[in-house]
């Protein structure tokens, strides 16, 4: 075990000195190093590690890169500074995705057809003859740049930091709106939520509520959390979900089954969507406005966090008075037949 743990830093600095003086021979042996020590290393090396690994991807050529920065992300997951991490897989991720586009316009202007599966086919020649080498390579690693993304995103410190989320989840959305393909985890973790004031409305009794959301990746989480507070905390009437279920729904493990509550409905009167994000839902005088209605029918599914790694939270700050919540009722649309 101390072998291991000797040798994977070891191979961190061997492919630190190769990649720094270009010598791709002496880089592709540390890197096989680095593989063959991965699964022998503690959580202080992995910790030391991170923070190395992401210093060095803008220097390692686009392939390999990919690969480096899941290595990278898996540093995180066992401990490694996720701010200090971050830059490097982020500027990483934004340029994959930047090649990517152009992937996506050339293979469109070179006759089109149903693009390559950058997770199943090989990146033939002729795919690169069509394309070029570097939007190619930014469409095949694409699939390893979003799990190192995810790595970094599950950490509030990065989210609140990061401020290139609003580019990298414009260039996200492009490419999949041009291939067809669903970049789901990391567009909703480009969209999650911190700190962010919520009001809520429950039409039925009349009541409003001022809330705070925090690392909640889809509604469904959102929905479960919400009924925790208001039907737990015995301001709305209903059917509590358990201790368990709220639970899951922050950061324990796990899935629960549950039962849906509310329908969840936006100021227009529109229906929020389960399979949405909260950032579907308005803002209206600086806070997102959800209303609650009676559920249309019943519905179930797994309580539980759509990113295992990413904490989250719903904070009721207050119980609004009649007059606010008045004025609240007033920005909304009545409820639909």
């Amino acid at each position: 075990m101390i072998f291991g743990r000797k040798a994977f830093l070891g191979a961190v600095g061997d492919f630190e000195s190769a990649v720094r003086a270009q010598d791709a021979e002496g880089a592709e042996r540390a890197f096989a190093q680095l593989h063959r020590a991965y699964g022998k290393a503690g959580d202080a090396e992995f910790r030391e590690a991170g923070p190395r690994m992401s210093a060095l991807l803008a220097d390692v050529p686009p392939g390999p890169r990919a690969v480096a920065a899941v290595i990278t992300g898996a540093c995180v997951e066992r401990g490694a500074d996720a701010v200090a991490c971050a830059p490097g897989v982020l500027a990483g991720a934004r340029e994959a995705f930047a090649a990517a586009e152009a992937f996506c316009a050339r293979w469109a202007e070179t006759g089109g057809g149903d693009l390559p599966d950058p997770e199943g086919d090989e990146l033939a020649d002729a795919v690169v003859e069509r394309t070029g080498l570097a939007p190619a390579v930014g469409w095949w690693t694409l699939p390893q740049w979003e799990m190192a993304a995810l790595a970094m995103l599950n950490a509030k410190a990065v989210r609140r930091t990061f401020e290139g989320k609003g580019e990298l989840l414009a260039l996200v959305d492009r490419v999949a709106e041009a291939s067809d393909h669903e970049f789901k985890c990391l567009a909703y973790a480009l969209r999650v939520l911190d700190d962010e004031p919520l009001v809520v409305l429950h039409r039925e009794s009349g009541t409003a509520y001022a809330m705070r959301m925090t690392g909640i990746g889809d509604n469904f989480q959102l929905h479960t959390l919400l009924a925790g507070a208001l039907i737990g905390g015995r301001h709305v009437p209903g059917d509590a979900p358990s201790a368990q279920e709220i639970a899951v729904c922050r950061d324990a493990e796990g899935q629960v089954p549950t039962t849906g509550a509310f329908n969840l409905v936006g100021a227009d009167g529109g229906w929020i969507w389960n399979e949405g994000t909260p950032s579907d839902i308005d803002v209206v005088d600086g806070a997102r406005l959800l209303v609650l209605d009676p559920p249309p029918y019943q519905r179930g599914w797994p309580a539980g966090r759509f990113f295992p790694g990413m904490h989250g939270d719903l904070v009721l700050e207050r119980v609004l008075g009649a007059d606010e919540a008045a004025g609240w009722f007033a920005k909304v649309a009545p409820a639909k037949g």
